[in-house]
């Protein structure tokens, strides 16, 4: 949904808005259980963001940021948008749990996995990755009803080995996923379904550490690798080589407008810390790689970039402000001062700021100040905020 950007900071609305400190939940009393400040709606509620806190979510209005329902969890869970406006993919102990925005509850539905790990929306389809067993589900987006007891019906498909992985579906019904085992992930393959088994349409083995995914303009998918990327577009691989002997990209920021992937990049495997100071671009359709170094105040982790209004990559960086990336020059072509400087996490499931953008608007955390903000990208100019009792952590926005 292309969000108009009319929000308001209306304190008024924030009054009250602050999150309610909650006890530990275990992981057997956790699923299902809520805790709401608002009545039920009916309403889809496209576009609720949904905020991870230590044991507890936080359920947004997309405007004023006012916090419409909390829900009891894990202490630390992951949350990943289900593609249809209204659910959110919460990982838990028992899987991927959906949570309704639009309740806002933690509902009963939870898709099996051992050791959730990457959601991928693409096309009408959701796809769950089981790091623990190897097994990629498939499900119609649109599928899970508002209020369903059940969940509907999936597909599915189990890798050789178990590994940290990552599957898309694209358009033609082309199953792409991730190859590798405990040991190692070496690259991936493409599958056709064919009378209730997958056959094998390509595959390529040269994408050693192979993580993320992002599908960029013409359903071109890029994989991250250790010594560049990994591309798939019209039915085969192609691999594109980092400048570097190595040279990491391990997350894609894409537009499915825009032929160019912007990528994180590491070319110390031994360099301390979390922070990075450089950029890829790969442009799909040229079939180029290129590191772009970042300004010396640029610092960011992976939850750190995200693309936005006129294909556009957008850099919350340390300094605290939103730079401004065109993917087409690599260059920086505005900042706009969002929150207070901060440091890198000692380790990356430390709660630290992360952007997330829907539309126009971009929602920023800022757990120093237990804040979350929303930012209107055609002005720079912050137009919501809320101040949270709580360090945000994880964040994602209801989209469909």
């Amino acid at each position: 949904m292309k969000r108009q950007t009319r929000l308001i900071a209306a304190a008024a609305a924030l009054a009250g808005a602050a999150l309610v400190s909650t006890a530990c939940a275990s992981p057997s009393t956790a699923p299902g259980s809520t805790e709401t400040s608002a009545p039920r709606e009916e309403a889809p509620a496209v576009g609720r963001v949904a905020v991870a806190y230590e044991n507890g979510i936080a359920v947004l209005d997309p405007e004023t940021l006012e916090v419409v329902g909390e829900v009891t969890t894990e202490a630390f869970t992951r949350l990943n948008p289900f593609g249809d406006g209204r659910h959110v993919a919460v990982t838990t102990s028992q899987g991927f749990q959906l949570l309704d925005t639009a309740a806002p509850e933690l509902t009963d539905l939870i898709f099996d996995a051992t050791t959730p790990g990457h959601v991928v929306v693409h096309h009408g389809r959701t796809v769950l990755f089981d790091d623990g067993t190897g097994v990629t589900t498939i499900v119609d987006t649109d599928a899970v009803e508002p209020g369903a007891q059940e969940l509907p019906e999936t597909e599915t498909y189990t890798a050789d080995a178990a590994h940290h992985g990552v599957s898309i579906v694209l358009e033609d019904g082309t199953l792409l996923t991730t190859v590798g085992d405990e040991t190692a992930r070496t690259g991936a393959v493409a599958l056709h379904p064919h009378d209730g088994h997958w056959d094998e349409a390509a595959s390529s083995d040269e994408c050693p550490g192979i993580h993320g995914e992002g599908t960029a303009a013409d359903e071109a998918v890029i994989f991250g690798c250790e010594d560049g990327a990994l591309l798939f577009k019209d039915g085969a691989f192609v691999k594109l080589d980092a400048p570097d002997e190595y040279g990491r990209m391990g997350n894609a920021y894409v537009s499915e407008t825009s032929p160019i992937v912007v990528g994180d990049y590491k070319n110390d495997p031994d360099a301390e810390g979390y922070l990075l100071s450089a950029v890829t671009l790969i442009d799909t359709a040229a079939e180029t790689y290129e590191v772009v170094e970042l300004p010396d105040d640029v610092k960011y982790t992976f939850r750190d970039v995200a693309r936005g209004p006129g294909d556009l990559a957008y850099i919350l960086a340390t300094d605290g402000s939103i730079h401004v990336l065109d993917p087409q020059t690599g260059d920086i072509t505005d900042a706009y001062p969002v929150i207070e400087p901060w440091e890198g996490p000692a380790e990356w499931q430390d709660a630290h700021p992360a952007i997330k953008v829907d539309g126009d608007i971009a929602y920023v955390t800022e757990p120093a100040s237990n804040a979350v903000h929303a930012v209107d990208l055609t002005t720079g100019e912050t137009v919501a905020t809320a101040e949270l009792s709580a360090a945000p952590n994880e964040i994602a926005v209801a989209l469909g």
